[in-house]
């Protein structure tokens, strides 16, 4: 790829950032560019790794390469840089290292908005130089401690090893199985010491949270807490269910007018349709991504496309009959690129 279309997608990758969240990271942009997948970018910060390059797509030039092309459009936007530290969750809480090469700081500034206020700034960088959780790892495999010798359900990774919870002094921790955020962080909050517990999900390749492990005396604590005030949060959250209904309602409408905008030829209720499928909270579809919901073009234009592969062609049929995914697609390329033409014309 040449450095203009390289420029071009980091720019890309970045507005997508800077409209979501105010801010842009080095990581916002290899996800963007999809050299790294957030799994790959857990897997790092858990230390499970030396380098974040290691896991990616190109080598350690191409990263500087990008991270040089971030500083040049964030400058030119007027961002406001700020050094960030970046330290692992792994007991030695030691640096992260984005590549091999001896300067790190192009990758660790952060790239704020300039209308940020001095409150916000300041929580932002608080939160990011705060020391990240111990993460303990849920494993099906079975796995040997490097220090006894021994194993458990719970293994802690230092110095790029695996360690049980007795060596790493954490085997008085019980577990508190996810499910109740509030239990959850009044647990954590009360316990001097806690770990969050993953463990890798095989169908979706990357490490979900299951749980944590928080002291026993300060679970009973948070138990009691949540118990007193079980009636206040159940009309919060009535309530919240009610503000992000209509926040996804907005969103769909403003989706389907960015359809009709692109593809003045699709009809009104398709479009609707479209932007209520690919726009469900919680779906994972395309509509749910952040480069949708910053209504990128091509995000849209994906979501159109996943429409006409499944309502306008025999695609879901073939698959039924056992057509691999591939040739299915390839088979119906043609049709899918004369329904967009139908699309794009004007209605």
């Amino acid at each position: 790829m040449s450095r203009p279309n390289l420029a071009r997608r980091v720019a890309e990758a970045a507005e997508i950032a800077l409209t979501h969240r105010k801010y842009v990271t080095f990581v916002d942009i290899v996800t963007g560019l999809r050299w790294l997948h957030t799994r790959h970018v857990d897997t790092w910060r858990q230390g499970r790794v030396t380098t974040l390059a290691e896991l990616a797509a190109v080598d350690d030039e191409r990263m500087l390469t990008a991270a040089a092309l971030l500083r040049e459009w964030a400058e030119g936007k007027g961002l406001r840089p700020v050094a960030t530290p970046y330290v692992s969750s792994s007991r030695d809480r030691r640096e992260l290292r984005f590549t091999g090469g001896g300067d790190q700081e192009p990758y660790r500034t952060h790239w704020l908005s300039p209308g940020l206020s001095d409150a916000r700034v300041k929580q932002i960088t608080e939160r990011q130089a705060k020391a990240p959780d111990l993460v303990a790892v849920r494993s099906e495999r079975p796995w040997t401690c490097a220090e006894c010798g021994g194993t458990g359900d719970f293994l802690i990774m230092e110095d790029d090893r695996p360690h049980c919870l007795t060596c790493t002094d954490l085997d008085h921790l019980v577990l508190l199985p996810a499910g109740d955020a509030t239990l959850s962080r009044r647990a954590k909050k009360e316990s001097g010491l806690s770990a969050v517990v993953v463990e890798f999900n095989r169908r979706r390749k990357l490490y979900q949270r299951v749980g944590v492990l928080v002291e026993e005396a300060a679970l009973a604590l948070a138990e009691e807490s949540c118990l007193a005030d079980e009636e206040v949060r159940l009309r919060r959250r009535d309530r919240d269910r009610v503000r992000r209904a209509a926040e996804d309602l907005g969103f769909q409408a403003r989706m389907a007018a960015e359809i009709a905008r692109l593809f003045p030829g699709c009809p009104e209720d398709r479009a609707r349709e479209i932007a209520e499928h690919a726009g469900q909270r919680g779906s994972g579809r395309v509509g749910r991504s952040a480069a949708a919901r910053a209504l990128d073009e091509n995000a849209i234009t994906l979501a159109v496309v996943a429409s006409i592969r499944h309502l306008d062609t025999g695609y879901d049929r073939m698959l039924m009959s056992g057509v691999p995914r591939q040739e299915a697609r390839e088979r119906i390329r043609d049709a899918i690129e004369a329904r967009l033409a139908e699309f794009r014309a004007p209605g």
